[in-house]
Formats: structure tokens, sequence, C-alpha cells
């Protein structure tokens, strides 16, 4: 009697889920197909009267001012430069600027001009992405947010070649399976990763992984089981890609291991600008009685500009007492909203706090030229993030012929700041005491010695260059051409 009754529930139930799974395919195939006819309303021909190959990338903070923007325009020059019948957009959300400001933006910060115009398509919900939106489930909000975000990008353009530069995964099956589109993507960073599993695993205090968490097992259990399940989607929607780029060694392991996608991923070490900075001439040191330590990096929370601060502090207390030469922090980086605003606010209040304000300068959204002569008087470049992806600053402290002291971990462990030809090329440090003893240690070492690191540090950076990047770049997105 059971039986029959499980069975009587159970094949309706079956039948419907099946109807539902068949009516599901037809809607996603329906709007498919209007998508489609949308397109070729949209699109019209080119000069030549040929359908111009369109071109889209998902940016939408291109006018930030970072390094994933140096990434964005260095691709899009390099297709240009490749592809003539190509028209190349980038969706942003910066509507409160035009998109000549944008470009002429990325030429005083990047010193990088376009031989052919771009397209902008000014997207209105950009905030579903802003972070501040989801005090709780914030990969979860963001990710669901980006997708609506991509669904207004698809109906104002649908392109034939779609590439994510900014690390919105959860677009990419909407491009690919509504939009009909080619799908690739250049990944900065994974959005989470095996290390932010060890981190709630482990309950250790981050700044995505607050200390009410930490303290109480049960919340911990509770966010590890739903990083688990978004790790598990993050793995479904990435895998769909045709083309996935990463920026560095550490990105490659983390992104294999969650897509298991190693046939179509490739490493694309980040553009950075190493010939401007190779220009600044290499001589000894000609001051003594002032030295500064340079930070570039923008003001977002991973950067750990307070482990700067505080390092710098320890590191004047010691001087102080040997009455060494006096040192000047210079922080320079870029602000990309009110928050970024509030944070540099807070960390001045930090500098009141531990008495070393006259010591420390802020220097936010400079021109480019500006940052090049701060690098070229500085006798350290200084970098703090802990699992920093690749960490396009560090390439260019070290092109710029600073002594490089970054973070032990992440792209400049494995992949920058690494011995060239057996010479050492720079330092690496983890905390407070760390960083202010490897400051000390640099500081002690004699003029002539720190012109050798630096020396080896410049020979190692050559294979970051725009150059390099454009062969590999063109090399893994040529796929996306076929």
């Amino acid at each position: 009697a059971c039986f029959r009754l499980l069975c009587s529930l159970l094949i309706p139930a079956l039948f419907l889920s099946g109807i539902l799974c068949v009516c599901l395919f037809m809607l996603l195939w329906g709007i498919r197909l209007w998508i489609q006819q949308r397109k070729k309303q949209l699109t019209s021909a080119g000069k030549d009267g040929k359908q111009p190959l369109v071109v889209a990338f998902f940016h939408p903070y291109c006018n930030a001012g970072g390094g994933g923007e140096r990434v964005l325009w260095c691709a899009i020059r390099t297709l240009q430069k490749k592809y003539k019948n190509i028209m190349c957009i980038v969706y942003t959300g910066d509507r409160d600027v035009t998109g000549e400001d944008i470009m002429e933006g990325a030429f005083r910060r990047f010193n990088i001009k376009l031989s052919h115009p771009v397209k902008f398509v000014f997207l209105e919900k950009r905030y579903l992405v802003e972070a501040c939106l989801y005090p709780y489930f914030t990969l979860l909000g963001q990710s669901l947010g980006s997708v609506f975000l991509a669904w207004e990008a698809l109906l104002k353009c649908v392109p034939d070649i779609y590439i994510d530069s900014m690390g919105y995964a959860f677009t990419l099956p909407l491009f690919k399976y509504l939009g009909g589109c080619r799908v690739g993507c250049y990944v900065h960073y994974p959005t989470i990763s095996t290390d932010m599993l060890s981190v709630v695993r482990n309950q250790d205090t981050r700044f995505n992984n607050a200390a009410f968490i930490t303290k109480n097992p049960l919340f911990s259990k509770f966010k590890l089981v739903y990083y688990y399940l978004f790790a598990f989607m993050y793995g479904l929607v990435g895998s769909c890609s045709d083309v996935i780029m990463v920026n560095s060694s550490w990105t490659l392991n983390h992104i294999l291991s969650l897509w298991r996608a190693g046939a179509r991923t490739s490493v694309v070490y980040p553009p950075c600008d190493v010939q401007t900075f190779l220009d600044i001439p290499l001589e000894e040191e000609k001051s003594t009685t002032e030295y500064s330590i340079v930070s570039v990096s923008q003001f977002r929370p991973e950067k750990d500009h307070p482990l700067q601060i505080r390092a710098f502090a320890k590191l004047l207390k010691k001087k102080r007492l040997g009455q060494q030469p006096s040192l000047k922090l210079i922080l320079i980086g870029g602000c990309r909203n009110q928050q970024d605003e509030e944070r540099v606010n807070s960390l001045k209040c930090l500098c009141e706090e531990l008495g070393v304000s006259k010591d420390v300068t802020f220097r936010i959204n400079i021109p480019f030229e500006e940052l090049k002569k701060h690098l070229a008087e500085a006798t350290i470049g200084l970098h703090t993030m802990w699992n920093e992806h690749f960490g396009i600053g560090v390439v260019e402290c070290m092109a710029a012929g600073t002594v490089i002291l970054a973070h032990n971990s992440g792209g400049p462990k494995l992949d920058i700041v690494v011995p060239y030809e057996g010479h050492i090329t720079g330092f690496l440090a983890e905390n407070e005491d760390s960083y202010a003893e490897t400051m000390a240690y640099i500081l002690s070492l004699s003029p002539e010695k720190r012109l050798e690191i630096r020396e080896n540090a410049r020979q190692s950076v050559h294979r970051f260059s725009d150059q390099h990047f454009e062969e590999t770049f063109l090399l893994s997105a040529e796929p996306l051409f076929k």
C-alpha cells in the first residue's frame, strides 16, 4: 500500500517536473531568439558595407584608474591593432562622465591612446554590484546584482564577442546562452578562493571575515557551507567561458581548482608600463638627509594601508632612537567613490593617533607624471596586500628603481619578487614587525648594495611589458575570433 501511494505521488511529480523543465527551456529559447532579432535591428553596417565584429568588454568601473583598467585599455588597443573590422564596446556604469572624459583619463593616467574610437554603453543599475548594498551575503548579492546589470547591458547592445574584464563571472552564461555570444574573461582575482575558505574554516579574523563570526562556531560553520555552495556555483558559471585568461600563477591555481577548465585557461601577465619607468635614470642616491617610502595602490580595504602606517610608525620609533636621516611615507592611490574617501580620512586619523601625521603624505588620483616623479625619488616601494592576485604597483616600483618590499604571498611571492638569474630583486614581509625590520635593513644597506638590487629588479620586469602582454593576449583570445 505504501509503495502504491509513493508511486502515485512520485510519477505525477516527475511528470510535472518534466513539463516545467520543458517550459523553462522553451522560455529561454524564446528569449534567445528575441535577443538575436533585436541584435539584427540594432546592428548597422560599417563604411565598407560589411557588418563589423562587435567586441564588448564588461567593465562597470572603467574610469577607476587602477591596474584592471590598464588591462582593459591595453586589451582594446591590442585588438584594434590586430583586427581591422571590429567595433569595441565598453559597458560601464560611470554615468557622471562622458566617453571623451574616460578616454582622456586613460591617456592621463596610463599614457594609452587608442587608434580608433570606442563606443560606451552607459548602464544605470551599477548600484546593484556595490558591496555596500549587501552588508551580509556580499559575494552572492554582488554576483546576482551583476546578472541584472548584465541583462541591462545585453538589452542595450548584443555583441558578437563578450569579454568580462572585471571578474563578474556570473554574467558569462547570460551572454553565452541567451546572447549567443562567444565569451571570454580576464580574471584578476577569483570571486572566491580556496584561501578564503581556509580563512573561514580556521576562524581567522580578516577584512572579509568579521570578528563576530569567527568567535561563534555556529556562524562559522554556516558561513563555511555558504562559501562551499557559492564556490560550486562560481565553478559552474566560470567553466562556461570559451577563453579564460588569468593574471598570475596564484590566480591560475585557484581558477583551475574551481573552474576545472585547464585546456581553455592561460596566464596572461597584465601590461605594466615598464618602459616609461625604465626611462628614469638609475643612479646612486644623492640625498642622505631624507629617504622616502612610496606605496602605490587604490584605497581599498584589502590593500591594507593601516599595516603600512603602523609598520612605518614602528620604523620611525627605531630610527629616532638612532637619530638617522629623516623618513617620509607617501601613499599614492585612486579613490573610486565616497567609501574610498572615507577610508582615506580614517587612515589620516590613524596617522594622528600614532603621531606620524607630519611624516605621512596622501596623494590621491594624481597624474601619471607626478606618480613617476615620486617613484624616481623614492628609496623603498611598499606593498602590503595579503594574497595580491598580481601587483602592477609592485612591478612599477621595481621598474622605477625603488627597492621593493611586498607581502610574502600571492603574485608578488610567486611571480614578481623572485630571484633573477640567481640575484635578489627585492624583499617580502608579513606583519608590522617584519615590515618595520625589513625597511630598517634596506635603509641600513650601502647605496652601492641598494643600487645592485635595483638593477636586478629592473632587468627582471621586462616580462611584464606591454609588448609581452599584447603577444600573450592575442594568442589566448584567438579562439574567440575564429
